[in-house]
């Protein structure tokens, strides 16, 4: 295995864990299937301790690339805001998923539906059917809850949770996760944090820290292990930032950036989804209740965010790749992992720092 840690994109501090949970309150949990031909799961993102159906957070979308299966995205275009936890699971247990949001939400508020409007689930997905027996539907109820019973601070990455059969670069993929700060004067400091799930990619096309490495690294595969790109990726990002749902869907466009560093092209086959949202304020679901009153951050001051929001995702990308481990899946099928492709490869080989902050 090589002996070089993953490289530090940008200049920007990270916070602490430099996971997405450096954000005040944001929790992450997973549960990972993982039997015979099944490799899969679910990963859950909670915005905060509290209940997300009563107390709502601020949103917003940018679809990069529209070749997905989510869903509620279109509430959240509308309204902004959340009112489930975000999950993370294959593309096949999507509709499973959003039962078990839905049953969670009617067993907390036996109104929902009735005298109280309907939830709108929010679940995205990737396809891991190379590694993953994905018509097996294997995700259920269950997997859900304990993904959200096992929310907390301390992050897994690499091949857990939703991530546990996904692909990257026809190398093995999954979770990843990064933070960063912006400081700014009379404000702040903000943290930034994205989570990716990652599941795209040419091989011939990976950049690491700036790097186009692909075109040597697809020399030590067998020959037409990579094949056309098939894959997905998901970039959740949070804030503590008081932004509202228009300044949240422009830090999500921002994904792209980071994303467009590790050589994706937005492929036809990749649906590519950014989802941005803040724990600055929530937003009541009762009419008597009184709407918050923000002191929202001036749109000329975003810049800052921009760059954490692109270096944090381009980090949680390496991330996922450093984590993963070599794999093999459904049918024998075989993702190596990025760091035994590069061992033999010089220990400072992306020590050169990458992508620093715009003056």
């Amino acid at each position: 295995m090589t002996t070089q840690a993953v490289p530090r994109i940008g200049a920007l501090p990270s916070g602490p864990r430099d996971a997405i949970t450096d954000v005040a309150e944001v929790t992450v949990g997973h549960a990972t299937l993982d039997d015979g031909d099944v490799h899969t799961g679910v990963t859950v993102v909670r915005p905060h301790a509290g209940d997300p159906y009563a107390e709502r957070v601020p949103a917003g979308v940018a679809v990069l690339n529209g070749f997905g299966k989510s869903v509620g995205l279109v509430q959240v275009e509308e309204l902004g805001v959340l009112e489930t936890p975000i999950a993370l699971t294959n593309t096949f247990s999507v509709p499973a998923v959003a039962a078990a949001q839905i049953r969670r939400c009617i067993a907390s508020h036996p109104e929902c539906g009735r005298g109280l409007p309907t939830v709108n689930p929010l679940v995205f997905e990737c396809n891991d059917g190379y590694l993953n027996d994905i018509q097996r539907m294997a995700v259920g109820e269950a997997d859900y809850l304990a993904a959200w019973a096992a929310a907390g601070k301390a992050v897994a990455q690499g091949s857990v949770g939703a991530g546990r059969g996904m692909s990257s670069f026809a190398l093995k993929g999954g979770i990843g996760t990064a933070s960063r700060r912006v400081e700014m004067p009379g404000a702040g400091p903000y943290t930034v944090g994205a989570l990716v799930l990652s599941n795209f990619g040419l091989l011939a096309n990976l950049v690491i820290a700036g790097q186009a490495v692909g075109p040597k690294l697809a020399g030590q595969l067998t020959p037409g292990v990579a094949g056309p790109e098939k894959g997905s990726i998901i970039l959740l990002l949070a804030t503590d930032a008081p932004l509202d749902a228009r300044q949240l869907r422009r830090l999500a466009l921002r994904a792209g950036a980071g994303l467009a560093r590790t050589g994706s092209v937005f492929g036809h086959g990749s649906g590519d989804i950014a989802l941005a949202f803040s724990t600055a304020y929530t937003v009541p679901l009762y009419p008597d209740s009184p709407m918050p009153a923000v002191a929202l951050l001036h749109d000329a001051r975003l810049d800052s965010f921009f760059q954490a929001v692109a270096d944090s995702v381009e980090q949680a990308i390496l991330h996922a790749l450093w984590h993963a481990r070599s794999f093999v899946g459904r049918d024998g099928h075989v993702r190596p992992a990025l760091t035994d492709l590069l061992a033999g490869w010089p220990a400072d080989a992306f020590s050169a720092p990458a992508h620093p902050p715009s003056a």
